[in-house]
């Protein structure tokens, strides 16, 4: 959840009025905020340097407070002062819900998509922002959406970034490309001096803020710039923009480009932008649209600014809720949360702007229904349904074997549900281990590649973690597993599994038999043995890569297979950094419930 800074004199000048802390406190609440923290310029720096920052305490002005408030991560439209203090005059009834408006004019701004950028960031759309009045105070909430912005919805700009120039300094229309490194050459912002680009990415590699951004990049031959039909660079995206075109306070003319890897999240950040800050041009809320060709060869013209109409009966919200609220008075309450809605044939119709990309859903509306009739004034209620909780056979199960392995003197390890792909194919010596398993589409690190098919390649992990210890270690593990199935809606399916080693100076094999058996005797299935009447279970000799050939059985039930029990082959212990014997155990016990 991210939390915006706001200074106090600027949140009460635009509010229209003075407020205590405790009664801001309460229209936060009541809009579905909270206000973190009441600090101070001069108490955030102490502690980010961890130290005085001098002068008299007594002496701070009330100009430096700072009100911290924590916004729902969705809510891009409450990132900044103006989009705050819009929404909760809105929410008092002060003023009217706006309407903003994409303008095309006769001549649009053009940009070209080189081909070449398709591989680097390919995405790339803006806007144009005429007549804008800037103070320091706007300036300042302007910088600072941006980066609210590139660290939330852009993900510390991986996904998007964004630029800012003043219009009067470039000339239309723009070209967005990737060069060569050895042809781009500008002046960074607040430099001084040209930078050719290899040395700009060994300059901002080493900078604490603009590092991060430099590796999006660093490994690419080309790197992206948007320029002007007269070559100059007015950026390179995502690292940083040009001091030729440099926002300040006397600009009037905002040229804003996002590039990024996804159009929909470019378009939600170029939105909130121009939405937010369409209030300072002259002609309020008006935004002028840039013409956008592609590099298929087709035109679009952005920002957008869609609105969409959501229908939903009164009923609905009532029993989500439940309240008794009139059509009349669900329409009071979401036009306070900036959704304009009318009531037709018993009907609500709502009217979604652009700047509330989080509502997608009919129940996102209910929500805010909730939040403007306040949640503390519904009815508490007791459940129309009857009914008798009961924990899940599964869960039962697996607690009742925890306790009894644990009183046969294993200790419980827990592991993680993600490895890497060697863990259970290369080091278990099963070439196709990994091929029913459950991969990671972006893992961040090569520990992480897939969900688990076995517990066993994390118990040996443990071990080797904790080789120091006392020896025999008896460790045990009951979790689930993930592997792929054709049949289920997400193509995978958990399975509960158990599985006890033993690492000591001989095999222990006996051991892990004899753990088996007490298993089985706690389960109440017989040996095949000792009844025929029955499930009963059997162990039979088998093959399998990672145990001893003639030391493996796999564990039978019904003549299927449950699990195998085994000691485990010294390839494998070699593979988990392990010296001497293991004995392990692994089966299914769903197959017990």
């Amino acid at each position: 959840m991210p939390t915006v800074n706001i200074n106090a004199e600027a949140l009460f000048r635009s509010l229209g009025r003075r407020y205590t802390e405790d009664e801001f406190a309460d229209l936060c609440f009541e809009y579905g905020l909270e206000l973190d923290e009441v600090t101070s310029v001069k108490k955030q720096l102490e502690k980010q340097h961890g130290k005085s920052a001098g002068g008299d305490p007594g002496t701070e002005s009330p100009e430096d407070t700072i009100y911290k408030i924590d916004i729902p991560a969705n809510r891009y439209d409450l990132l900044c002062l103006e989009g705050l203090t819009r929404s909760l005059l809105i929410f008092l009834g002060k003023i009217p819900i706006p309407r903003y408006t994409a303008v095309t004019p006769v001549s649009p701004i053009e940009v070209t998509i080189d081909v070449s950028v398709q591989k680097v960031r390919p995405v790339f759309i803006g806007a144009v922002l005429r007549n804008v009045t800037f103070t320091k105070e706007v300036y300042d909430s302007f910088i600072d959406l941006q980066d609210k912005l590139h660290n939330n919805i852009g993900r510390k700009r991986k996904l998007v970034s964004i630029g800012t120039h003043d219009l009067d300094t470039l000339t239309p229309p723009f070209t967005y490309e990737a060069r060569r490194r050895e042809d781009i050459k500008f002046v960074p912002l607040n430099q001084t001096r040209e930078f050719g680009a290899q040395e700009l990415l060994e300059f901002y590699g080493k900078d604490t803020h603009l590092k991060p951004y430099v590796q999006i990049v660093e490994d690419f031959d080309v790197l992206p710039v948007v320029r002007d039909s007269e070559n100059v660079i007015g950026s390179l995206p995502p690292i940083i923009n040009s001091e030729h075109s440099k926002i300040t306070l006397k600009t009037k003319n905002i040229f804003i480009d996002i590039t990024a890897t996804d159009e929909h999240k470019a378009s939600i950040t170029l939105d909130t932008i121009v939405t937010m800050f369409g209030e300072h041009c002259a002609d309020k809320f008006k935004v002028e649209q840039v013409k956008i060709i592609k590099t298929d060869g087709t035109r679009e013209l952005y920002p957008k600014l869609p609105y969409h109409k959501i229908k939903l009966q009164p009923s609905r919200v009532n029993e989500l809720l439940g309240t008794e609220l009139g059509a009349n008075r669900i329409a009071e309450l979401l036009t306070k949360m900036s959704l304009k809605t009318k009531v037709k044939s018993g009907a609500l119709l709502i009217d979604v702007p652009p700047t509330r990309h989080d509502i997608i859903h009919p129940v996102d509306v209910i929500e805010d229904v909730g939040i403007a009739h306040g949640y503390n004034n519904i009815e508490m209620k007791m459940p129309a349904t009857v009914t008798t909780a009961s924990q899940l056979p599964v869960n039962k199960l697996t607690d009742q074997l925890r306790e009894s392995l644990a009183q046969s003197g294993f200790t419980e390890v827990l592991t993680f549900s993600l490895c890497s792909t060697e863990d259970i194919s290369k080091k278990l010596r099963k070439a196709n281990g990994h091929e029913n398993a459950v991969k990671v589409s972006n893992p961040k690190t090569l520990e992480f590649q897939v969900a688990r098919t076995q517990l066993l390649p994390g118990v040996l992990k443990t071990i080797g973690s904790n080789k120091k210890m006392p020896l025999p270690l008896r460790l045990f593990e009951i979790s689930d597993i993930v592997v792929k199935c054709a049949e289920s809606d997400t193509k995978a399916r958990n399975e509960r599994n158990l599985c006890a080693v033993y690492y000591g100076k001989t095999s222990g094999f006996e051991v892990i038999h004899g753990l088996l058996d007490r298993i089985m005797c706690l389960l109440r299935v017989p040996h095949v043995t000792q009844s025929k009447a029955k499930p009963s279970y059997e162990i039979r000799q088998t093959e399998d890569e990672t145990f001893f050939r003639g030391r493996c059985a796999e564990i039978l039930i019904g003549g299927k297979r449950i699990g195998v029990l085994g000691v485990v082959h010294p390839n494998v212990l070699t593979n988990f950094d392990l010296n001497i014997p293991v004995a392990a155990l692994e089966l299914c016990i769903e197959t017990f419930i």
